[in-house]
């Protein structure tokens, strides 16, 4: 046999070396498709994990068959001295505590002010006649009546004039257009009530139909619907208001969330919808749009003529705002790093690097929220410290997504940072934007809360009815206003306010002290 020596004993030097080189070269490549292969692996291996995770992870209510041979019989026939015995045991441990806990007491609680007192005299059961009093010892309770209902009954006198002398007569009757609703049977405390307790406290119709038949009035559902639906009406004019106060400011906040409505073209099955969600931080200002898709025709018809500062996430729908002239967008970092807490099962030390950096220019902007900044201060202070910070995040991500495949979850992480860099970075621009967009996101939470509890929209002029009520009380809650005390002022008010002025009913230009 030829000896491995000998085979290249015709090749020239200069032969040798490009075999040489092709050899390197060809051990470079399997390097790299190794490499790759193993990024492609524990990729793999992360998305197995997730859905194993997802599968057989901790599930609440889950159901478990009573078939178990081992299950002990339920016994039927109480021991009542057993139960006696537990009873006294349960008393006995209680007053250990409170004996034990009131040794430690603080103090009571503080009772408001402004609550009406009920006082009631308490004298000793014992004959007091001949004894006297040196004192009082005051205990305040604080305690609750159960609302009410009852009926305003109007009794207007009727009064006619002398007839004059062709024997004409008029007749004279107080009125009722202080009503906010003609005819309609509920005052106006009880719409408030009903309203607020559905959109703010998330209480069905259904339920509270329940509450005031426990009362013994038995309201039917189409009525209450309609009393909603003439509220609806009643309030449209103010909500397109607030459309244009909110939608004019020079910097908002844009995100969408999904609603279940009931479809009379879909039977059986439920239409998702959309509430676009616009917040003007500066006015703290938030408005629900309903729309039926999730398509850009909402956001290009409401922001048709927007100039100013524009943040959102990264849905695809809202770039192309980026492109107008007069319009910036900016970026969210929450979203971002939620991208790289994803990746941490991934790439544990990768992933980390960049969330204690975004944690960086978190601490600053908390340092300026403590500190109660000025615009122009919180602007300076970001261009010193913040700044940096990007600068290190933006080198470390660039070199660093070179490396890794980028369908892997890192991988996505940096690209979704490297395709928005611009966007990311321009919260840098102004002292009044923000390094998130978490405001709007908390806005949304109600809407949350409601789905869980009424399901779906009953049609999709009910979706935009609940479009306009969240609208008013994520306002009002953005503004400390009592959401109660607002709707009740403005359905007394409403129909004697001029177009003019009926920005001065909105929960962020309110005058407080005019509120019952």
């Amino acid at each position: 046999m030829e000896k491995a020596a000998d085979l290249f004993d015709n090749y020239s030097k200069e032969d040798l070396l490009k075999l040489l080189k092709s050899q390197t070269n060809e051990v470079s490549k399997l390097e790299s498709e190794n490499t790759k292969l193993d990024q492609e692996n524990s990729y793999l291996k992360f998305q197995i994990e997730q859905f194993k995770r997802a599968m057989y992870g901790s599930k609440k209510e889950r159901f478990i068959a009573s078939e178990n041979p081992e299950q002990l019989a339920i016994p039927f026939e109480i021991d009542e001295q057993e139960v006696a015995q537990a009873v006294e045991s349960v008393k006995q441990q209680i007053t250990y505590e409170r004996e034990k806990e009131g040794k430690k007491h603080q103090g009571r609680m503080a009772l408001p002010s402004h609550l009406a007192v009920n006082e009631i005299i308490l004298e000793p059961t014992e004959n007091v006649e001949g004894m006297k009093c040196i004192g009082q010892e005051i205990t305040d309770e604080l305690e609750y009546a159960p609302a009410k209902l009852f009926i305003n009954r109007y009794i207007r006198n009727k009064y006619i004039t002398p007839a004059d002398e062709k024997g004409n007569q008029q007749l004279k009757i107080a009125s009722l257009d202080f009503r906010p609703i003609p005819k309609c049977i509920a005052g106006t405390h009880l719409l408030t009530q009903i309203i607020t307790d559905k959109f703010v406290d998330h209480l069905p119709l259904y339920r509270q139909l329940q509450r005031f038949s426990r009362e013994g009035v038995d309201i039917p559902s189409s009525t209450v619907d309609s009393w909603v639906r003439l509220v609806s009406q009643l309030l449209r004019p103010l909500y397109e208001c607030h459309r244009e106060h909110t939608l004019k400011n020079g910097y908002l906040q844009v995100d969408e969330s999904p609603i279940k409505v009931q479809d009379t073209d879909k039977k059986g099955a439920t239409h998702t919808g959309f509430m676009w969600v616009y917040h003007a931080p500066i006015p703290k200002s938030v408005y629900f749009d309903y729309r039926k898709g999730r398509g850009s025709e909402g956001p290009l018809e409401m922001l048709n003529d927007f100039q100013g500062y524009l943040q959102t996430d990264g849905y695809g729908v809202y770039p192309q705002f980026a492109l107008k002239e007069n319009v910036t967008q900016v970026a969210c970092w929450a979203h971002a790093r939620r991208y790289f807490e994803k990746a941490l099962d991934y790439n544990k030390a990768n992933a980390s690097q960049v969330i204690l950096l975004i944690q960086k220019l978190y601490e600053i902007e908390r340092k300026a929220s403590s500190e109660n900044l000025s615009v122009q201060e919180r602007h300076a202070l970001r261009l010193e410290k913040s700044h940096p910070v990007l600068n290190e995040i933006g080198n470390y991500i660039s070199v660093q997504s070179k490396l890794e495949l980028h369908k892997s979850p890192l991988g996505k992480a940096y690209d979704y940072c490297l395709n928005r860099w611009d966007s990311l970075m321009a919260y840098l621009k102004n002292g009044n934007l923000h390094i998130d967009n978490n405001l709007v996101e908390n806005a949304i939470r109600p809407l949350a809360l409601g789905r869980k509890n009424y399901l779906f929209a009953g049609s999709h002029q009910a979706a935009k009815n609940i479009a306009m009520y969240y609208s008013f009380f994520a306002t009002c809650k953005k503004n400390n206003v009592n959401p109660s005390k607002w709707l009740n002022h403005v359905l007394e008010n409403i129909n004697d306010t001029k177009s003019s002025e009926l920005h001065n009913l909105l929960p962020q230009y309110i005058n407080q002290n005019l509120m019952n």
